[in-house]
C-alpha cells in the first residue's frame, strides 16, 4: 500500500505554507483515511467549499482520533502564485505545485 501511495503522490508532500515536508508513506496505516482534495483558486464552488472542509478538518484534528484522517490538496491552479495564495488558506497537506502533473 505504501508503494502504491508513493507512486500516486510522490515521495513527499508539503504542509504549512510548504515549510514542512511530510513523507507520503507516513499516511498509511490501519484505520487511516486519506482524502484527496482536487481544487483551484479560480473555481468559485471550490472557494466556497474550502472553508467548510477546513472547519471540519480542524475539528476532527482536535479529536482523539486526529491521526486517522489526512487530506491532500491537489491543485488545478494555473500558476504557482495562485496555488500558494490558495494553499495558505488550508490546514492540510498538499502535493507540491511543481509536482501537480501527477494528478493526470
Amino acid at each position: 500500500m505504501a508503494d502504491a501511495l508513493k507512486c500516486l503522490l510522490g515521495e513527499s508532500l508539503i504542509k504549512g505554507k510548504g515549510k514542512t515536508v511530510v513523507e507520503t508513506t507516513s499516511l498509511v496505516g490501519q484505520g487511516k483515511v486519506l482524502g484527496l482534495y482536487f481544487s483551484a483558486h479560480w473555481c468559485p464552488p471550490c472557494r466556497g467549499f474550502t472553508p467548510k472542509l477546513a472547519a471540519f478538518y480542524e475539528k476532527f484534528k482536535a479529536s482523539d482520533k486526529s491521526d486517522l484522517l489526512e487530506i491532500v490538496f491537489i491543485s488545478s491552479d494555473r500558476d504557482e502564485k495562485s496555488f500558494t495564495e490558495y494553499y495558505n488558506e488550508m490546514p492540510w497537506l498538499a502535493l507540491p505545485f511543481s509536482d501537480r502533473d501527477r494528478k493526470v
